[in-house]
């Protein structure tokens, strides 16, 4: 993940180390200029996350050089935290009219600017990801929101009435849609209806703003599902607490919900290990088998590459792959001899037991495929379905090599676990038939 960029401008160079060292915790690139003119070339000619200045500085002060920012389009978006001893309410009212974003007085900078800087970094980050569909007829509407929003950090598309509007959305889903009621070929109240009955579109906030100030017009656009109306003119900056308001409120929202999701499927996940435990507590000859799978599998998806999300993925799915166990017989399942075929037909099932088991949980779709073909062969010999090489999953290919090795080291009722180096042997005896020759190599490159 890419650092942080953070610009301090301040012409005490003392006063710039002090701010340095309360924000260092962050882990950002801190970059330092000696006044306003300096930083203003710094910020045109390198791309800042935000910007924290001094006001009473030579060549450029405070207010010019936010001024200055706020009028180029490259710096436009960049937030600015004033840290001055310029503090009265006439102070602060002029750095938040030049477009400073927040404004501390020094005496304060320990306590606030830390956890200042750190909110306006999530809400920045934030806000660059976010979408918002602008729509009117008016082009100067059009340009003077559009350059709003812009300059508050958001993406911006437009159209010029609700039937262009309904094209974009066709290719391009907005986080927030702003619009005007009248409009030629289609009206306000039509787009919202439209956007609304459309179920991949119906949650997306609709803002209207509107030069009509009739309490029925407002209550109509209410019904028909907008989230906010707004009366024309309006100062820009309203507008755009407003939609930061609005998308924060929704980002809440969503947050909560996959908290929630996540909650609910680490539990179901969590419970569903114990099954698993209580599995191989029917077999002591295969305790701990499934942690030691995830081990090796997990250490070989690192070999290769992949990210930690994914390692995170793979560990749960190898922990749950013999999940379908459940479902087989004791009588099979610890039975000291060799299978007969009936009975080799009973165990051969537990893959689709344990597909059956997790297919209704969405939150582990991602891993079904580890439980329901890591028994799958390279030479289309396996079971379930009998796949043949790439077309088996690569993470199912991996755990199966894992799944072999474990197995011949492990004690079995029928027999003794074997040496390492036997089982190694095996390993690369029945590569390329059984196992995935790319899978076993980095096995043997994992195991050395």
């Amino acid at each position: 993940m890419t650092k942080p960029r953070i610009l301090i401008v301040d012409d005490s160079a003392a006063i710039r180390r002090s701010l340095k060292v309360l924000i260092e915790p962050l882990d950002a690139e801190i970059i330092e200029a000696a006044n306003g003119r300096q930083g203003f070339d710094l910020a045109k000619e390198s791309s800042f996350n935000i910007i924290i200045s001094d006001i009473e500085m030579p060549e450029m002060n405070g207010i010019d050089f936010c001024k200055n920012l706020k009028s180029n389009p490259v710096t436009q978006s960049i937030p600015v935290v004033i840290v001055s001893s310029f503090d009265t309410d006439d102070d602060i009212n002029k750095g938040f009219e030049a477009g400073a974003s927040m404004y501390i007085p020094k005496d304060e900078a320990k306590i606030y600017l830390k956890k200042t800087v750190e909110e306006i970094l999530t809400k920045s980050t934030f806000q660059s990801k976010r979408l918002i569909m602008v729509v009117d007829d008016s082009t100067s509407i059009l340009h003077i929101v559009s350059n709003g929003l812009i300059q508050a950090g958001f993406q911006v598309i437009t159209a010029e009435n609700g039937k262009k509007a309904l094209e974009l959305l066709s290719v391009n889903q907005p986080d927030l849609i702003l619009s005007d009621i009248d409009m030629p070929e289609m009206n306000g109240f039509e787009f919202c209806k439209a956007v609304r009955l459309n179920p991949n579109l119906s949650l997306i906030p609709f803002l209207v703003m509107s030069a009509n100030t009739d309490r029925g017009h407002m209550n109509r656009m209410m019904q028909q599902g907008a989230a906010a109306y707004i009366c024309k003119p309006f100062n820009t900056d309203q507008l755009v607490i407003m939609v930061e308001k609005l998308l924060s409120d929704q980002f809440l929202l969503l947050l909560k919900e996959r908290e929630r999701l996540d909650a609910e499927s680490n539990l179901m996940v969590a419970s569903i290990t114990s099954l698993v435990t209580a599995l191989e507590a029917r077999d002591p000859y295969t305790s701990g088998h499934s942690e030691a799978v995830a081990e090796i599998v997990s250490g070989m998806l690192g070999l290769a590459g992949g990210r930690s999300v994914e390692i995170e993925r793979v560990i749960i799915g190898c922990r749950l792959h013999d999940i379908g166990k459940i479902g087989v017989r004791d009588s099979v399942l610890l039975k000291p001899g060799k299978l007969d075929k009936v009975e080799f037909d009973h165990i051969k099932e537990h893959p689709i037991i344990g597909y059956n088991i997790l297919k209704s949980i969405p939150s582990l779709s991602d891993i079904i495929p580890i439980v329901q073909f890591h028994h799958e062969r390279m030479d289309g010999k396996g079971y379930p379905d009998g796949l043949k090489g790439d077309n088996i999953h690569l993470w199912a290919r991996m755990t199966a090599v894992a799944d072999t090795y474990h197995s011949l080291i492990s004690d079995r009722p029928y027999r003794i676990g074997m040496i390492r180096e036997k089982a190694l042997q095996i390993i690369s005896d029945i590569k390329g038939t059984q196992l995935c020759p790319e899978c076993v190599d980095l096995f043997l490159k994992w195991v050395d």
